[in-house]
C-alpha cells in the first residue's frame, strides 16, 4: 500500500472539497488564446498607460509556480511551455467562489486564467484576472530546488519533473526537434526524400556494434534489433531511389556513459553518383544550417573550447595525423609482426582478431582521436574496419571519413562498396573475425550481396549522432541532458 506525505494527504483532502463544489479536480478543455512569450513580445515595450489604453484581453493556462496573498489582493506566476508570467487577482474583480478557489491553490497546480495585461507599479509585466478556473489539482509537491538535488540521475528518472523546475531542461527539449526539423529540410532542399526501414532484422550488419536479440514467435527465428540503417537504404540506391535518408532509433547493447546511451537516435543518408567528398559537403551544410539556427552564428563553446563551425572543415589522413603524433608512418609496408611491435613498443593491448588495420586504428584512438579540437574529418580508415566502405588506391586503406568536434566523433561516411564481389568477401573476412571473438563483426548478408549484384551506382553514405550534434549544438554536458527518458538503473 502506497504512503502519503501530510501534504499529500491535504491535497487529496482538496480534491473531494472540489468534487463537493460541483467542479472537477482534473478539469477540461479551455480555449487558450495567448501564451508568456507573445504576451511578452507583444507588450514587453510598452508603458503602463500603453497597456492601460489598449486593455489586450488573454485566455492563459499554465502550472502554478509561486504564489503570495495579501487580504483580498494576491500575486502568482504561472508557467506554460515558454516560461512564467506574473497573474494579479483581486476578490472584487473574479468574484467570491474564484478567489476563494485560488485561496486553496497549491504551488504545482495547473489553472486558467482569463483577463488583461498591465504592468504592475514595479513595471513588471502581468495579466490582471478577471476569472480565475480550476483546471488540475496536483496531488504530489514540486521539490524547492529539484535541479540542486544530490542525487543528480533523479532529474533522468522524473523528466517530468525536470522539465517542470529546470528552464535548461526545456531549453534542450524544444531545441533537439527544431535541429531535426532543419536537418529535414536542409535535405529536402536538396532533393533528398525520408524513408523508413525495418527495426527488427534477421541479419546483422551495418555497423560494428554488439545488438540486442528478439524472437519472433509466429515466424519462430530470433532477429535483431537494428545497429544502423545502413543496408536497406542502400537497397534503396539499387531500386532508383538516387537520394534518401532515415532519421531514427538505433540499438546497441553496450555500456552507458556521458556519450553513449543503448537506444539512441541517427540519421544515415545516401546519395547515387556522390562520394566521400560529396558528404564532407553535406556534413558542412548540416552543421552549419543547425548551428546558425539554434544559436544564430558558427561560433559556440563546448566543454571549455571555443570552436567555429562554419564551413570548410580541416581534412586529413588517418596515418598522417598518427605520424605527427608519434612519427611512425603507416604508409610504409610492413608485415603484420612488425606492426605488432610497434604496438607493444607503445602499450597498445593486441586482441586475438587484430591485422594491420585495427593496429592502425588503435594507435589513432591512443594517440589523436582526443587531440583533434576544431572541426576535422578524418579520411582513410583501414579496410579491416570497414567492411562496407570502398578502397583507396592503397588496397590496405578505405575512401572513409569521420568527422571530429574537440575529442569526439560525429559522423561516419564512406565512398560506399558498390562491388558484389568484393562485398561478398569482406562478409567472409568479418565471420572469420566473429569465430576469432570479435562479437561486433557482420554477419553474411547474401540478400543485400545479391541486391549489388543488380547494380548499385556509385555513391556516397553518411552517419550522423542526432544525440551528440544536439549535445554540441546546445551546450549539453552528457546525452542524459539530451535524451528526454534516458536508460538508467533500477533506483534500488
Amino acid at each position: 500500500m502506497r504512503e502519503f506525505t501530510e501534504q499529500e494527504l491535504v491535497r487529496r483532502e482538496k480534491v473531494n472539497t472540489l468534487i463537493e463544489k460541483g467542479i472537477k479536480p482534473f478539469g477540461d478543455k479551455i480555449d487558450v488564446t495567448s501564451n508568456s512569450k507573445i504576451i511578452k513580445e507583444h507588450h514587453l515595450n510598452q508603458t503602463k498607460e500603453e497597456l492601460g489604453e489598449i486593455k489586450d484581453e488573454v485566455i492563459v493556462a499554465g502550472r502554478i509556480m509561486t504564489k503570495r496573498r495579501n487580504g483580498k489582493a494576491g500575486f502568482f506566476h504561472i508557467q506554460d511551455r515558454y516560461g512564467q508570467i506574473q497573474i494579479y487577482i483581486r476578490l472584487d474583480n473574479v468574484g467570491e467562489e474564484a478567489y476563494d478557489l485560488f485561496k486553496a491553490s497549491d504551488i504545482g497546480d495547473i489553472v486558467g486564467i482569463e483577463g488583461y495585461v498591465f504592468k504592475t507599479n514595479t513595471g513588471e509585466l502581468s495579466i490582471h484576472a478577471t476569472n480565475y478556473i480550476h483546471m488540475v489539482k496536483a496531488l504530489k509537491p514540486l521539490p524547492e530546488k529539484f535541479h540542486g538535488l544530490t542525487d543528480i540521475e533523479e532529474r533522468f528518472r522524473r523528466r517530468y519533473v525536470d522539465l517542470i523546475m529546470n528552464e535548461e531542461a526545456r531549453r534542450i527539449a524544444f531545441a533537439r526537434p527544431k535541429i531535426i526539423r532543419t536537418i529535414q529540410n536542409y535535405l529536402d532542399n536538396l532533393g533528398y526524400v525520408e524513408v523508413e526501414t525495418p527495426i527488427l532484422n534477421p541479419i546483422l550488419g551495418g555497423a560494428a556494434a554488439r545488438p540486442f536479440i528478439t524472437h519472433h514467435n509466429a515466424l519462430d527465428m530470433p532477429f535483431y534489433l537494428r545497429i544502423a540503417t545502413e543496408l536497406p537504404l542502400k537497397r534503396l540506391l539499387v531500386g532508383g531511389m538516387d537520394a534518401v535518408y532515415e532519421i531514427g532509433r538505433l540499438f546497441r547493447n553496450e555500456g552507458v556513459d556521458r556519450t553513449h546511451n543503448p537506444e539512441f537516435t541517427s540519421i544515415e543518408l545516401y546519395k547515387a553518383y556522390s562520394d566521400m567528398y560529396g558528404m564532407m559537403d553535406i556534413a558542412e551544410g548540416i552543421f552549419g544550417e543547425v548551428c546558425l539556427a539554434i544559436n544564430g552564428t558558427y561560433d559556440i563553446t563546448y566543454r571549455g573550447q571555443e570552436l567555429s563551425l562554419k564551413p570548410p572543415y580541416k581534412r586529413a589522413h588517418m596515418v598522417d595525423l598518427i605520424k605527427e603524433k608519434t612519427g611512425i608512418d603507416f604508409f610504409k609496408e610492413m608485415t603484420l609482426e612488425e606492426a605488432i611491435e610497434l604496438a607493444k613498443e607503445h602499450h597498445i593491448e593486441i586482441e586475438p582478431h587484430f591485422k594491420f588495420g585495427h593496429i592502425v586504428n588503435a594507435f589513432f584512438e591512443e594517440f589523436v582521436e582526443d587531440t583533434i579540437i576544431e572541426p576535422t574529418f578524418v579520411y582513410g580508415h583501414p579496410v579491416e574496419i570497414s567492411p562496407l566502405a570502398r578502397k583507396s588506391e592503397d588496397p590496405r586503406f578505405t575512401e572513409r571519413f569521420e568527422l571530429f568536434i574537440n575529442g569526439m566523433e560525429y559522423g561516419n561516411a564512406f565512398t560506399e562498396l558498390n562491388d558484389p564481389i568484393d562485398q561478398y568477401e569482406r562478409f567472409e573476412n568479418q565471420l572469420k573475425e566473429k569465430e576469432l571473438g570479435n562479437e561486433e563483426a557482420n554477419e553474411m548478408d547474401l540478400d543485400f550481396v545479391e541486391a549489388l549484384e543488380y547494380g548499385m551506382p556509385p555513391a556516397g553514405g553518411m552517419g550522423i549522432g542526432i544525440d551528440r550534434l544536439v549535445m554540441l549544438i546546445t551546450g549539453a554536458d552528457t546525452v542524459r541532458e539530451v535524451i528526454l527518458f534516458p536508460h538508467m538503473k533500477n533506483k534500488n
